[in-house]
Protein backbone atom coordinates (compact mmCIF):
# COMPACT_ATOMS: atom_id res chain seq x y z
CA UNK A 1 0.00 0.00 0.00
CA UNK A 2 1.40 3.42 -0.88
CA UNK A 3 1.37 6.42 1.40
CA UNK A 4 -1.26 8.05 -0.80
CA UNK A 5 -3.47 4.95 -0.50
CA UNK A 6 -3.05 4.87 3.26
CA UNK A 7 -4.02 8.55 3.49
CA UNK A 8 -7.03 8.01 1.25
CA UNK A 9 -8.17 5.15 3.47
CA UNK A 10 -7.52 7.21 6.61
CA UNK A 11 -9.78 9.95 5.25
CA UNK A 12 -12.67 7.48 5.19
CA UNK A 13 -12.33 6.68 8.89
CA UNK A 14 -14.53 8.15 11.58
CA UNK A 15 -12.90 10.99 13.54
CA UNK A 16 -12.35 8.74 16.57
CA UNK A 17 -10.57 6.19 14.37
CA UNK A 18 -8.45 8.93 12.79
CA UNK A 19 -7.42 10.15 16.24
CA UNK A 20 -6.52 6.60 17.24
CA UNK A 21 -4.44 6.26 14.07
CA UNK A 22 -2.66 9.55 14.69
CA UNK A 23 -1.98 8.65 18.31
CA UNK A 24 -0.63 5.25 17.28
CA UNK A 25 1.69 6.80 14.69
CA UNK A 26 3.03 9.31 17.20
CA UNK A 27 3.56 6.51 19.70
CA UNK A 28 5.59 4.55 17.15
CA UNK A 29 7.78 7.58 16.46
CA UNK A 30 8.27 8.27 20.15
CA UNK A 31 9.74 4.88 21.07
CA UNK A 32 12.75 5.48 23.28
CA UNK A 33 16.17 4.42 22.08
CA UNK A 34 17.66 2.29 24.88
CA UNK A 35 21.19 3.52 24.11
CA UNK A 36 20.16 7.16 24.33
CA UNK A 37 18.14 6.54 27.50
CA UNK A 38 21.14 4.81 29.09
CA UNK A 39 23.45 7.67 28.08
CA UNK A 40 21.10 10.24 29.65
CA UNK A 41 20.80 8.15 32.82
CA UNK A 42 24.60 7.99 33.09
CA UNK A 43 24.85 11.74 32.48
CA UNK A 44 22.31 12.43 35.22
CA UNK A 45 24.18 10.17 37.66
CA UNK A 46 27.50 11.83 36.79
CA UNK A 47 26.03 15.31 37.28
CA UNK A 48 24.47 14.37 40.61
CA UNK A 49 27.75 12.86 41.80
CA UNK A 50 29.62 16.03 40.75
CA UNK A 51 27.05 18.12 42.63
CA UNK A 52 27.41 15.92 45.72
CA UNK A 53 31.21 16.34 45.55
CA UNK A 54 30.79 20.12 45.35
CA UNK A 55 32.24 20.31 41.83
CA UNK A 56 29.16 21.98 40.39
CA UNK A 57 26.49 24.15 41.93
CA UNK A 58 22.75 24.27 41.43
CA UNK A 59 20.95 27.46 40.49
CA UNK A 60 17.35 28.42 41.20
CA UNK A 61 14.98 27.39 38.43
CA UNK A 62 13.80 31.00 38.18
CA UNK A 63 17.28 31.97 36.93
CA UNK A 64 17.13 29.32 34.23
CA UNK A 65 13.68 30.48 33.12
CA UNK A 66 14.88 34.09 33.03
CA UNK A 67 17.84 33.09 30.82
CA UNK A 68 15.53 31.12 28.52
CA UNK A 69 13.15 34.07 28.15
CA UNK A 70 16.04 36.39 27.34
CA UNK A 71 17.09 34.30 24.33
Amino acid sequence: MTTAEILATARTLRPQEQLFLIDSLFEMLDEPDPAISAAWANEAKDRLAAYDRGEIQAAPIEELFAKMRAV
